[in-house]
């Protein structure tokens, strides 16, 4: 089963090249697809070079301007389906996410729809370089999320996960407006509501080797009041509700 790695990149060139590397070299086979935002710094550059020796195994979509992570990840998301995956990761490109944990990842998607690497399940956990104050913030934050929405995932914020193809498929992701953190959220909303099994799988989750965090306030002020628009509902969340009803025959 074809797998591809969606990697959303903005001024990554530091990391770039090692990390593709490290995926590259596992004993799975797998795929990447680097979705540049038109970095300044020439990571699109980059990951073109990359693509020209990586044998066909590496692929690069290049788009006009940063728009956020949601609209880089479903652009991504999309063209990975297009290239035929059967399984699409989302992963960060700057080492924070475990490379080692992708093979466990792939063998749980046998038997679930979406695989989460999870920092807040037994087993896992976060560098010890974060600041008390962005460790608090994250704890809180997961809390906050599943309080709001409902979710039943302890890391709603991961953005390490394993989708089956099927999966994407049944998501309205047309629908999905988020795109900072809250996007992962959103997304992981949408996947429960529409029944799909899913699992959490620890990691430790690592400081990034080089670069700057894309967090900041505006990216935070979005995840504070959309989670209460989520819900209150959106017009993505009643489409997914509408296709589970049975048909009327079956409801009488």
């Amino acid at each position: 089963m074809k797998t591809i790695i969606v990697l959303p990149t903005y001024n990554e060139v530091g990391n770039l090249e090692p990390f593709t590397k490290a995926v590259l070299a596992l004993e799975l086979p797998v795929n990447i697809l680097i979705v540049d935002d038109n970095s300044p710094d020439g990571t699109g550059e980059l990951a073109d070079r990359l693509q020209a020796a990586a044998s066909g195994r590496l692929h690069v979509l290049h788009r006009a301007k940063k728009e956020g992570l949601g609209k880089a990840y479903i652009a991504g998301f999309r063209r990975a389906l297009e290239l035929g995956a059967k399984r699409i990761f989302q992963m960060d490109a700057d080492f924070s996410h475990p490379v080692e944990a992708i093979p466990r990842m792939v063998q749980l998607s046998r038997e679930y729809d979406v695989v989460i690497g999870s920092r807040y399940v037994a087993g896992g956990g976060v560098d010890s370089r974060w600041h008390p104050l962005r460790r608090s913030l994250s704890q809180v934050g997961n809390v906050y999320a599943r309080w709001v929405t409902g979710l039943r995932i302890r890391d709603t914020t991961s953005g390490f996960r394993c989708f089956r193809a099927s999966a994407l498929r049944q998501l309205p992701l047309a629908g999905i407006r988020s795109q900072g953190y809250v996007f992962q959220i959103e997304l992981l909303l949408a996947c429960q509501l529409a029944g799909c099994r899913i699992v959490e799988t620890p990691i430790f989750f690592r400081e990034r080797r080089v670069g700057e965090s894309k967090m900041d306030l505006p990216i935070a002020w979005e995840a504070l009041w959309r989670v209460w628009r989520l819900r209150r509902g959106t017009p993505w969340q009643a489409y997914i509700k509408e296709q589970l009803r049975p048909p009327e025959d079956e409801r009488l």
